[in-house]
């Protein structure tokens, strides 16, 4: 299925209620990152979804205040993921000591 990458990032940001002005950086963690628009600029392509880890970086990372987008693969197909902070406990717990026995 052909998909362009940049409108199914788009699309999947408004699923989220989030918009281009809500990313801080985009990029590759360890390699490097760039803005939104220098991301928009070459992520306005076509691309088979049902191959997308062969056409887009597996390791592409959007990234939010709190959240960030993240590629998934399974059996050559590709999506985002969506992924927030996780939401501190409300109970705090002090964790029972392990015990080995031998």
């Amino acid at each position: 299925m052909k998909k362009n990458l940049l409108k199914e990032t788009l699309e999947v940001l408004w699923q989220h209620g989030k918009k281009s002005k809500d990313v801080k950086w985009c990029g590759i963690p360890g390699f490097g990152y760039c803005s939104w628009s220098e991301f928009a600029a070459v992520a306005d392509t076509e691309y088979d979804s049902g191959y997308g880890a062969t056409k887009v970086e597996k390791d592409l990372v959007i990234v939010g205040e709190d959240w960030w987008l993240e590629r998934r693969e399974y059996d050559g197909s590709s999506w985002w993921e969506f992924k927030t902070l996780p939401v501190k406990p409300k109970n705090h717990r002090v964790p029972m000591p392990v015990i080995k026995t031998l």
